[in-house]
């Protein structure tokens, strides 16, 4: 294939799917067609400069010399064509270069924007999750703290009622042994006989 600068600068290549870019392959084989052109427009380039060189120095033959000249007279122009090309396709490799650079300085930027926004919304989520966690914690604790109160207010409760319930139950004990006692001091000072006969 004739590889031309403008082939070059048009060229097109595919973009990869699940990544960022232009397939390492495709781009490795394109660049393989401009090194077989330019390393053939070299070669042509230094075996035209030869030539030239050998035409002015004069040491084309003489037989030879009639038709050398209509073959070189149409070699300048190739050789100035082919000098040609070679800047240019040293300008389109600059300028493929310089689009490879803002390429690549792009997806970087792309890659460190979204790393940012990646890093802040999992900064903000986290956030987000520990005030609930916090919040959750306080109602709970909260709640803990209510119901703690509520008991030992109701163990208190119970406990002044035993309290309460002792002295009541040692009152009536005591009361009922003073009964018991003054009935059997009572009953020792009658005759048997007048006890229920």
């Amino acid at each position: 294939m004739a590889l031309t600068p403008d082939d070059v600068v048009t060229k097109q290549f595919q973009h990869v799917r699940f990544k960022e870019g232009f397939d390492p392959e495709e781009v490795d084989d394109f660049l393989d067609e401009i090194v077989v052109e330019w390393r053939k427009t070299i070669a042509e380039n230094e075996e035209l400069k030869a030539k030239l060189a050998a035409y002015e120095s004069g040491e084309a033959s003489a037989p030879s010399s009639a038709p050398a000249p209509a073959a070189e007279a149409s070699a300048p122009a190739p050789a100035a064509e082919a000098s040609g090309d070679g800047t240019a396709p040293a300008a389109t490799s600059a300028g493929i270069i310089e689009l490879a650079q803002r390429l690549h300085d792009e997806h970087v930027s792309e890659g460190i924007a979204q790393r940012d926004k990646l890093v802040a919304e999992a900064q903000a989520t986290a956030s987000r999750i520990i005030a609930e966690a916090e919040a959750n914690q306080r109602e709970q604790k909260e709640r803990l703290e209510k119901e703690r109160q509520l008991l030992e207010g109701r163990i208190s409760e119970l406990r002044q009622f035993e309290r309460d319930y002792r002295a009541q139950l040692r009152s009536y004990i005591e009361g009922q042994l003073r009964d018991l006692d003054s009935s059997g001091t009572n009953s020792g000072s009658a005759p048997v006989s007048t006890v229920g006969l």
